[in-house]
């Protein structure tokens, strides 16, 4: 594969020119001059808007683009190499995007190389938007409105061929690493937020690291495309200075799973406890309904076990961030506000009790 830039520095106004040449966005015209900014505080990747001008009008070509390119942090580079991070993304922008009805920004350079540790993506900037944020409430409406676009995907995905291709399969060796490096990534946490994190919550996160086996072999029963990591910072809302109501970006930890699990994942750690605990009935209802309404039918009978255990995969994505990416000041609020979220739902109905029934179903029916 021909060698691409890595970092925003290196992205040169040739490559760039020829990159949108190939994806018949500038109408004829070249780039005049080109100028980065950072976006965002990601702790896997690095996110730049890159602003141009051209060397004649071109109503057509964009006035800026988003690039996206690996971690500058060499922990969160294995981190995410290791567990197919980067490899999930760029693919999901360049053979799942064009299948699903959810907006998503369209990609118009996705390259990785072989060994899954560099990468560039080139895509629509959507700004100006309302970046989700994970330490701040959302409204009742952009709640909904991120349910609605997370039945777009689970629905859209139902049964695709895709699912079963390996990029979106979980690993068991990484699997196996996980589950033994997992008791130590909660010593990690457990120190880092002594004093700041309440302890009924606290003894929450002990008992998953102490069935964290029996979680990381759990299966939801429903098959799909999910997200991964279905929260605020990951959600854009009046996208194109309110042109649109939202889209979801940062799908590298995209994988073949139960819709469920995005669900309880958004509800336990994306919109805090207090616009949980009053609209949680209602979103709820709202997710059926969608997903009956695009064809594949739900009721909350019939998720309501997948969706509490699925809550788990918001606490347990905090805790081992919190030892394996980059450590800032806003990644440890972050991790703090996710774990808080997941364990008040956990608690509220009995997640981990869900969690042990449901391995003992499993265990007695391979018995019979």
């Amino acid at each position: 594969m021909q060698a691409f830039p890595t970092r925003a520095e290196d992205i040169s106004r040739d490559w760039l020119q020829g990159q949108l040449d190939a994806a018949g966005v500038l109408d004829g015209a070249h780039i005049a001059a080109m100028d980065s900014t950072p976006i965002g505080t990601g702790q896997v990747g690095d996110t730049v808007r890159i602003a141009l001008s051209y060397d004649r009008p071109a109503p057509g070509a964009p006035r800026s683009i988003a690039a996206k390119l690996p971690s500058r942090d060499a922990t969160s580079r294995t981190t995410a190499a290791h567990f197919k991070l980067y490899l999930r993304e760029v693919n999901f922008y360049a053979r799942v995007a064009p299948l699903i009805s959810m907006r998503v920004p369209q990609v118009f350079t996705a390259l990785i190389d072989d060994a899954g540790c560099d990468f560039i993506l080139l895509f629509e900037d959507l700004g100006p938007a309302q970046a989700g944020n994970q330490l701040a409430p959302c409204t009742p409406e952009q709640a909904r409105a991120a349910i609605c676009q997370a039945a777009l995907l689970h629905a859209s995905t139902d049964g695709l061929p895709v699912l079963d291709e390996d990029w979106l399969q979980g690993d068991p060796a990484a699997r196996d690493w996980i589950i033994q490096a997992y008791p130590g990534a909660q010593a990690v946490f457990r120190e880092r937020y002594a004093g700041q994190i309440e302890p009924e919550y606290l003894e929450v996160c002990e008992l998953l690291a102490e069935h964290c086996a029996t979680w990381f072999h759990f299966t939801p029963s429903t098959r799909c495309i999910m997200h991964g990591d279905f929260r605020l910072d990951n959600m854009l809302f009046d996208i194109r200075g309110g042109a649109e109501p939202i889209a979801l970006v940062d799908w590298q930890t995209c994988v073949t799973g139960g819709g469920t699990s995005d669900l309880g994942y958004f509800l336990g750690t994306g919109i805090g406890t207090q616009l949980r605990r009053v609209h949680e009935d209602a979103l709820i209802d709202l997710y059926c309904a969608e997903m009956t309404r695009l064809g594949v039918p739900r009721d909350r009978a019939a998720i309501w076990d997948d969706y509490r255990i699925g809550a788990l995969s918001g606490l347990s994505t905090a805790v081992f961030s919190a030892a394996f990416v980059e450590r800032t000041e806003r990644g440890d609020a972050n991790f703090l506000s996710m774990a808080r979220g997941a364990c008040s739902l956990a608690i509220d109905h009995d997640s981990i009790g869900a969690l042990l029934r449901n391995a003992e179903k499993q265990a007695e029916t391979m018995g019979c």
